[in-house]
């Protein structure tokens, strides 16, 4: 027996250790403690810029149009290059204008006959008529047919002029200086006189580019407001400076300034439209280009601003979270003022110095403290309504 007793004392050892081992393997590891973006509250002078879409348009731009019907017997420009004022464009068939002007010069010639003869009548009746050879009828007939003779041939010469008037009418020149579009006829087309169709060309001067934009009357009424407060003309925003984001959002060089305002607020859109100036030396814009209007709408001073991410939003109550003293996280429910961008402007609840994190979508413990990571960020000042 004593034997066996002895025998077990081994086993029994390694069992006692293995329990022990399988004891100390089942312990529960160290919480990790989380890395977490915080960013610093301080107070800052927010200035807020609002973009509106617009479209662009040349400072001067002129439709081609023929004040005569007839077809286009030659062109004399190349579509898409610059023209100068006064520059040939159009030959419109002038060969019925030539006819009118040969029946014109035959109507003043005839005119002019009769004058010198009604002249030569005059000039016998009259010393006769002094003489009492001839009676005052006579001569009062006379001096009627001579003085209808010089209407007559005034009315021939204004009937001259006329047609010759139209046929200047058949050559279309440039009435500005400008790049042309592209023809919308062609040599062999007829084209109708005045208004009647489309236009034959457009020329566009594009020096300076206008682009014109609708702002809703809530923010013309803002704009009214604001430039009443600081003792200027209501809706006056001549004197603001205007960016501009071309189709691909690269910023255009030139700044640009308001120029007008539409006489009325749109009463189907509700809008009013504006109308800003830019150069445009380089001839980068053309118009009909779709471009946003960019300029200061709001200053806010001495704002405390933080980025969406670090609100959450249940319902109506806005909450942040505070990092204390512990690197713990505190709840704070906040006020918020005007969106800026992406971010928050924060009225009530937050004080300059406080540390808030950025928690966005992740999930961490209150209770569990945290490795606040500082971090440095940029507001985007563009509000877009």
């Amino acid at each position: 027996m004593s034997n066996s007793h002895f025998s077990l004392l081994p086993f029994a050892f390694v069992s006692a250790m293995l329990f022990v081992g399988c004891k100390e393997e089942t312990k529960a590891p160290p919480a990790m403690v989380p890395d977490v973006n915080v960013i610093a509250v301080g107070k800052q002078t927010i200035p807020v810029f609002t973009d509106y879409v617009g479209q662009t348009y040349g400072i001067s731009d002129v439709n081609i149009r023929t004040r005569l019907s007839g077809y286009i017997v030659s062109m004399h420009f190349k579509e898409g290059q610059t023209v100068q004022k006064g520059q040939l464009l159009y030959v419109v068939d002038d060969r019925n204008i030539q006819a009118r002007i040969d029946a014109a010069d035959a109507q003043l010639a005839e005119a002019k006959t009769y004058m010198v003869r009604a002249k030569a009548d005059l000039d016998r009746v009259e010393p006769l008529a002094n003489m009492n050879a001839l009676s005052k009828r006579d001569l009062d007939a006379a001096v009627a047919s001579y003085n209808a003779s010089k209407a007559q041939v005034a009315a021939a010469e204004a009937a001259l002029r006329n047609t010759k008037i139209d046929l200047s009418f058949t050559r279309i020149t440039a009435p500005i200086s400008g790049i042309i579009g592209i023809s919308k006829y062609l040599v062999g087309d007829f084209v109708n006189q005045g208004g009647m169709g489309e236009p034959l060309n457009t020329i566009s001067a594009i020096g300076e580019m206008r682009v014109r934009f609708p702002v809703s009357e809530a923010d013309y009424l803002r704009f009214a407001k604001k430039a009443r407060e600081k003792g200027k003309q209501p809706g006056n925003l001549a004197a603001v400076p205007v960016k501009l984001l071309l189709g691909d959002n690269s910023e255009y060089g030139e700044t640009g300034r308001i120029d007008l305002a539409n006489r009325q607020i749109d009463p189907e859109t509700g809008s009013l439209t504006l109308q800003a100036v830019f150069k445009n030396e380089d001839r980068l814009l053309r118009p009909g280009q779709y471009v946003k209007v960019r300029f200061q709408t709001e200053e806010y001073k001495d704002a405390l601003l933080i980025p969406q991410g670090a609100v959450n939003q249940l319902q109506s109550i806005y909450q942040v979270f505070i990092v204390n003293d512990s690197s713990k996280l505190e709840p704070r429910v906040v006020l918020p003022g005007a969106r800026v961008g992406s971010n928050w402007i924060i009225k009530e609840g937050l004080k300059e110095g406080e540390k808030v994190a950025i928690i966005g979508n992740a999930s961490i413990n209150p209770k569990n403290p945290i490795n606040p990571v500082l971090k440095n960020w940029n507001y985007d000042s563009t509000s877009r309504n």
